[in-house]
């Protein structure tokens, strides 16, 4: 599984990232987390508001930090 977190690296980014982490650890789940902070990449996903969050190529969640209880039930 790839996670990739869109952003410029912001403090709201940096809490998206963060909670990623804490809803791998409680999943139990791997994954390669990334953060992607192109400006001309996260256009060209379709993302105009940041952070969001990409599960393996596709967007998830975009323009608000999601909460750890959110990602972790992306994961499964």
């Amino acid at each position: 599984m790839k996670i990739e977190i869109l952003g410029s690296g912001c403090a709201k980014c940096k809490e998206t990232e963060k909670h990623v982490g804490e809803a791998l650890g409680r999943a139990g789940v791997q994954a390669d987390v990334v953060h992607i902070n192109d400006i001309k990449e996260i256009s060209r996903r379709g993302v105009f508001f940041t952070p969001a969050l990409a599960i393996d190529g596709q967007v998830k969640i975009s323009g608000r930090v999601p909460s750890v209880d959110e990602i972790a039930k992306l994961l499964v």
